[in-house]
């Protein structure tokens, strides 16, 4: 029975040069290898001994890649190893099969929004109308499943990311910061229910997953065995679950540190 392998990508198997962490000395710091370029510039990476790690997990589980990215944000990837066959894109709106979004799992989770919470378009009116141009860079809306913002961190009021979760939960959505990112996500739209279809569709009898996000708790629960970075909200919260395991590592590193203790359970 095949080893199934979901695992978030930014921050926890990639890294933008910003998210590396490099804290030892220059002549000790770790090869890397950029796997992303966005306008003509290099914008993320993982160490050369993680590629060669990822290439042996592609080859001895189903590595499905897992990110809250929207297809053509993911699609900009090129990682090491076996092209997958699976990924999961818009944190969980899509399966991809081949690169190509199955239609029945669109269907399946636009349907289940429509019912579930409150639309898109009233939860972006309110990010127009409440988030301040002093701090806001970008409105951005996704694969139209969800909505985010681009700000300036230090200039961020943190009363206002509170309320606004609040305001989200009556409304059937929730709210995650990453970096330099607000994500405002219907609660149905989830990884873990993608990941859970994608072990059907494979026949996977044990899941692995790792994530450093709120919108990776899901995923980490699905799981068997799951593994969070020493960095990221879920750290920043001291989340844990009996099945997860938070390791030390920050940085580029732990990436490194994921896909080690992807390939031992794996291998059993």
């Amino acid at each position: 029975m095949p080893v199934l392998v979901a695992s978030d990508l930014d921050r926890t198997l990639i890294y933008s040069s910003a998210a590396l962490a490099l804290t030892m000395p220059d002549a000790r710091a770790p090869r890397l290898l950029c796997v992303e370029v966005h306008e003509s510039k290099p914008l993320s990476y993982l160490t050369e001994t993680a590629a060669e790690l990822l290439t042996e997990l592609g080859d001895a589980a189903v590595f499905v890649p897992t990110t809250t990215r929207t297809r053509k944000q993911y699609q900009r990837i090129n990682l090491p190893g076996p092209v997958p066959k699976y990924a999961i894109c818009a944190n969980g709106g899509h399966i991809l099969v081949d690169g190509v979004s199955d239609p029945y799992w669109q269907a399946a989770v636009t349907a289940r929004l429509a019912d579930e919470c409150a639309p898109l378009a009233e939860i972006r009116d309110h990010l127009m109308a409440t988030a301040d141009p002093v701090w806001v860079r970008k409105h951005r809306i996704a694969e139209d499943l969800f909505a985010y913002l681009v700000v300036e961190r230090e200039l961020l009021p943190e009363e206002w990311v509170k309320e606004l979760a609040v305001w989200a939960e009556n409304r059937g959505w929730t709210v995650s910061l990453q970096g330099r990112k607000i994500y405002a996500v219907p609660k149905p739209l989830t990884k873990s229910a993608a990941v859970r279809e994608v072990a059907r569709r494979t026949g996977a009898d044990l899941t692995l997953t790792a994530g450093d996000s709120l919108l990776d708790a899901d995923l980490l629960l699905v799981a068997d065995q799951g593994w969070r970075p020493g960095h990221g909200e879920l750290a920043e919260a001291d989340w844990t679950a009996p099945q997860i395991t938070a390791l030390p590592e920050r940085g580029v590193l732990a990436g490194e540190r994921i896909l080690r203790e992807f390939l031992k359970a794996t291998r059993g």
